[in-house]
């Protein structure tokens, strides 16, 4: 999910609900659906979200849910909170991600003792399994920081902490750097004047690949759109790419732009400069720290609000990255 804007005169959902006390599971079941959302509780049954377009959907369909509950809700965008500050109310996001940070870092320590052990020469020798369990953690980390909207001190330090782990246990079993599954090279001759499909709604990634596609691979290349649950109906003929079961999509901790670089074996040392803004706005592991990845966001962000189609947000997000790839050509 997108970070929320953290500039002055930001906007905010707030939601208010009420659910029968019985069954206990339908209050549980709407705890648990903002709290894996990232809202954050102000006072009983009232929560705060930085306005977005996918918290404004997420609301809706619970709004619904709720209803036929036979519960009472409803949420409206608003400019500020008379009492107080938009920078305390991140600061509310912040201790909130802070406590669900914590168990990581709690974990982290003993994996790190051991990695240190192991280093020193004594310890157990399970290189291995501690991988795994870093593994485990870092899906853990990806979750929260889905949802940590205004980037945390706390994420990133924990983010830097993991790839630390990764990277010593990378050099304690000679395993490579790469962590991501071979992707098979393809013959672009077989690629050529297809219609190319993804999920609605394009944004960073999808955006960045349609570029890339049109660019590089498929010059006469025609783009559409469907429902995720729907890519077993599309026509052979169709190329699915950034959505789940796609022939193009995110493989180990590649994001969609990266594998088809790697499909397609493309060389261009500008393309790589772009695929690291992508990752880092895609992945968000703060993998490249790619200084240009903040604007380029803003822009899109900008895009998506404006645009009344997705083909014309599509088209728009492209002649964004076409720009970048001339200004780091020239």
């Amino acid at each position: 999910m997108k970070k929320a804007e953290t500039n002055t005169g930001m906007r905010w959902l707030l939601f208010f609900y009420s659910v029968p006390s019985r069954p206990v599971s339908n209050r549980m079941k709407v705890w648990r659906k903002l709290t894996k959302s990232g809202a954050v509780q102000l006072k009983g049954s009232v929560y705060i979200l930085p306005d977005s377009e996918e918290h404004y959907e997420f609301l809706q369909w619970l709004v619904s849910e709720i209803t036929g509950m036979k519960g009472e809700s409803a949420f409206v965008r608003i400019d500020g909170i008379e009492t107080m500050k938009d920078q305390e109310i991140m600061t509310l996001f912040a201790r909130q991600r802070a406590g669900d940070y914590r168990n990581i870092g709690k974990a982290l320590d003993v994996l790190e003792r051991r990695i240190g052990s192991i280093q020193k020469g004594a310890g157990d020798k399970d290189i291995k399994g501690i991988s795994h369990q870093l593994d485990k953690l870092c899906r853990e980390y990806d979750a929260i920081a889905a949802v940590d909207f205004f980037g945390s001190d706390d994420g990133k330090t924990l983010g830097k902490r993991i790839r630390a782990g990764r990277i010593q246990l990378e050099g304690l079993s000679g395993m490579s750097a790469k962590r991501d599954t071979p992707v098979s090279v393809r013959d672009v001759s077989r690629y050529q004047g297809r219609l190319w499909v993804t999920r609605k709604k394009p944004f960073i990634d999808r955006m960045a690949s349609a570029w890339l596609i049109r660019r590089f691979i498929d010059i006469r290349a025609s783009f559409g759109f469907i429902d995720e649950r729907n890519i077993s109906s599309l026509d052979k003929d169709a190329v699915a790419f950034d959505i789940s079961d796609g022939e193009f999509t995110h493989s180990g901790d590649m994001c969609t732009f990266e594998v088809l670089i790697r499909a397609f074996g493309l060389k261009d040392k500008v393309l790589r400069k772009l695929a690291e803004i992508v990752h880092d706005l895609d992945v968000r592991d703060d993998k490249y720290g790619a200084e240009e990845a903040k604007g380029v966001e803003e822009i899109l962000i900008g895009i998506r609000k404006s645009s009344g189609t997705d083909s014309e947000a599509l088209e728009r997000g492209m002649a964004v990255f076409e720009m970048l790839y001339i200004s780091k050509t020239r």
